[in-house]
This record gives structure tokens, sequence and C-alpha cells, in this order.
């Protein structure tokens, strides 16, 4: 997906960076843009603040999508896609978002358009997405950042 790599480019990170890597880059980076280092010109000030603003979103998303932070809920996550029924979901930009009777929702990235197309025709969209997408993409707790935020 665009958004992941061009998010990894900004914060110069590869495909395998892990949760104290991304720390330490996003600290550095920070330093280096925080808007309270321009205070000389409103331009730059601006400019910082956009270029931070982005820095500070593209850390909480990947750390999001990150491999030890799935580790981490991948209970949940195993419980929730195995026992509860999809209540709803929605397509765009190749991001499918599903959320699930029981409160959870989750964000598949990368998911062709031909897949969203079957699962919308499947006879039982969670029987397809159990075989298909749960541990197919790359994905992330949409329910967590609501909970936390």
């Amino acid at each position: 997906m665009k958004k992941i790599v061009d998010y990894r480019k900004l914060l110069g990170v590869t495909e395998a960076a892990e949760l104290q890597e991304l720390k330490t880059t996003y600290r550095s980076l920070m330093k280096a843009w925080h808007p309270d280092k321009f205070q000389d010109s409103p331009e730059s000030k601006l400019e910082a603040e956009e270029k931070s603003k982005t820095i500070i979103e593209a850390y909480h998303f990947l750390v999001s999508i990150a491999p030890e932070t799935r580790e981490q809920s991948f209970a949940e996550y195993t419980i929730t896609t195995t026992t509860s029924n999809i209540a709803d979901f929605d397509y765009k930009s190749q991001v499918l978002k599903i959320s699930f009777l029981d409160g959870n929702t989750y964000e598949y990235f990368d998911v062709p358009k031909a897949v969203y197309i079957k699962l919308i025709n499947a006879d039982s969209p969670g029987r397809f997405a159990r075989r298909h997408i749960y541990n197919n993409y790359v994905y992330r707790s949409i329910s967590k950042l609501v909970a936390t935020a």
C-alpha cells in the first residue's frame, strides 16, 4: 500500500523495523522538525508543524501494524476472527475495514478489489474472510485506536 511505503520512506525505516528502531527514528526526526526550533520565520515554523504532524501520524500508523504490536494482540485477534461474526465491512482504496459483532474493528491493507468482490458475493462472508483475508493481509485494530484516542 502506498501509505505504508510512504510512511516507511518518511521515517527511513525498512519493513523489518522493530518498535525500538521506530521509536528512536521518530524521536530524532521530531527533534529535528519540532516547531519550537523554527521561531525565526513564520513560514518555516508552519512547515515544521506540518512535517511534525506527518511524522507523528506515520509513527503511530507504523507502530499499529508492526509485527510486535500484532503479536501482542494476536490472541484477542484470533478469538475475534474465529468466534465473532462480521457485523459490517467497508472497502476503500485497497483498505478493507471489517467490524465484528463483539465490537472489534480491523483494517486490512493491500486487499485487491477482486478479493473484496468475492467477499461481497460469498455465501458466507465470514467463512470467506477466514480462508482468504484474516491471515493473508497486514492488519491493524481500529477499535483500540478509538478506545485510546
